[in-house]
């Protein structure tokens, strides 16, 4: 016996018995193991159910001939790879040219010539063989790829998680000089990523405000007040109002934790973590209508990120106790913001809020300073 190939399935589909006995007598001697069908329906079931490794197919069948099942065989994208010899004794070579045309691989005419015949079973079959072998080795890799880009997004996470610890600690120690503050920066992260996540519905911010944008801007949020490292504690932590002189030194924080923040992005170039940062910190004091500090850009100027964390930070401080006020409630934090709408806030950022109005409350809620009660009333915000 002669056996190059001894696991590959030949389906024989012919209408006459005598045709596919001899074709299975001369498949078994190669070494390859042989199934029958009688017309081309039969066949299609047959490769359905198992793909064979090549299919002998009979031009001139009843039920279906083999221009049609070589039609459909060649259509489906998951059985087209199958090799197929088409056998005729007509010596319609039109015919013949068409199903190359449409795909057949080789041609064999009738009466058999057995030496041609296993010629061209094996010459096909090995080709079949490459191609399995080059699928197979192409799946490995993908595997090996999906494999490799899982770890290293995991590696990546966990680098990433590692940074943002870093930074919010850092954050979070620059904001501890001030004793008011108690949670606002875990407030800030939730209220900038709600914010964020509405203005993703909306058609105007679609294509600006996807999932890296979310996650940069509750990542970034911390840094937006780090320049009040440079603020004298007098002045940051002065109980009633600052006089003109001492509000112009408070302001400054703007421009410290800016240009603090461009200094690590020259060395780390292309982060998009740090130059959301320095948006929020040169930004957030900035007004829809240009009234804003430090550089009264007006509108679409000011960055989309700076807009968003504008509005939570002024709701916060709105919301929170400070030395030189109580807390304003809820409904009248509301009131005022959507009250400058199109002045001090951009009418998307309002809107946004006023629909979310309820993860904002349960957000101040969950973070709530210890030191205050649920609600309350009070002065506006000195900054």
């Amino acid at each position: 016996m002669e056996s190059d190939q001894p696991t590959a399935r030949v389906l024989i589909v012919d209408d006459d018995s005598a045709n596919r006995m001899m074709l299975q007598i001369i498949v078994s001697v190669l070494g390859y193991a042989a199934a029958q069908a009688v017309d081309g329906m039969a066949a299609l079931e047959q490769v359905e159910r198992e793909a064979p490794d090549l299919v002998l197919l009979d031009l001139n069948m009843p039920v279906m001939d083999g221009d049609e099942v070589l039609r459909r065989l060649k259509e489906n994208q998951r059985l087209r790879h199958i090799p197929v010899v088409m056998i005729s004794s007509s010596g319609d070579i039109d015919r013949i040219t068409r199903c190359i045309e449409l795909g057949a691989d080789d041609y064999l005419p009738k009466p058999f010539n057995e030496t041609l015949l296993k010629a061209r079973l094996r010459s096909c079959l090995h080709r079949k063989a490459i191609y399995d072998a080059e699928m197979r080795h192409k799946q490995l890799v993908e595997e090996y790829n999906r494999t490799l880009e899982r770890r290293v997004r995991q590696q990546v996470e966990q680098i990433a998680s590692a940074h943002y610890s870093t930074i919010f600690a850092l954050s979070k120690l620059a904001e501890s000089r001030d004793p008011d503050t108690g949670s606002h920066l875990e407030r800030m992260r939730e209220y900038c990523r709600v914010l964020a996540e509405r203005l993703a519905r909306h058609p105007q911010y679609q294509l600006e405000v996807d999932r890296e944008f979310v996650s940069t801007i509750y990542a970034a949020s911390p840094l937006h007040d780090i320049g009040k490292v440079g603020i004298p504690d007098y002045i940051l932590q002065k109980r009633g109002r600052l006089t003109e002189v001492e509000t112009r030194i408070m302001q400054t924080h703007v421009a410290v934790g800016a240009e603090t923040l461009r200094e690590v992005d020259q060395r780390h170039v292309g982060n998009r973590l740090i130059r959301m940062g320095i948006e929020l910190a040169a930004g957030h004091h900035e007004k829809w209508d240009g009234t804003g500090y430090l550089s009264g850009l007006k509108g679409d100027e000011i960055p989309l990120a700076a807009r968003i964390l504008a509005l939570g930070d002024v709701y916060d401080a709105m919301t929170s106790r400070r030395c030189y006020k109580e807390p304003f409630t809820h409904e009248n934090s509301r009131e005022l913001i959507v009250a400058e709408r199109g002045r001090a806030f951009d009418p998307a950022v309002v809107d946004a809020f006023v629909a979310s109005e309820q993860e904002f409350i349960a957000i101040h809620a969950e973070y709530r300073n210890e030191t205050e009660p649920d609600e309350g009333a009070g002065l506006p915000n000195r900054c």
